[in-house]
């Protein structure tokens, strides 16, 4: 099967207008798209276990925080942004 690469234009976001994005960590990956979400509209937030370092600076940039389990249970979409050495826990 040919790849297909869609255009921004021919994106269509409103289906996901008014859905909440949690973001799963907030590393490199996290970060990016977390900012990215919020910074295209949507509604994100980030989970993080309780000790995670990157809590202060997701607040920094006044994304909500939560523990993980919980912004899963909140958001309608789920990003996994994790090491692959993390994904067995989650």
């Amino acid at each position: 099967m040919p790849v297909r690469i869609y255009r921004d234009k021919q994106i269509k976001l409103e289906p996901l207008r008014g859905k909440i994005c949690g973001v799963i960590g907030f590393g490199s990956q996290g970060h990016a798209h977390a900012l990215n979400l919020r910074d295209g509209g949507f509604e994100v937030v980030v989970g993080l276990h309780r000790a995670s370092k990157s809590r202060l600076t997701a607040r920094a940039h006044k994304l909500a925080v939560l523990e993980t389990s919980e912004a899963v249970r909140q958001s309608d979409i789920v990003f996994l942004a994790l090491p692959d050495t993390k994904m067995p826990k989650i």
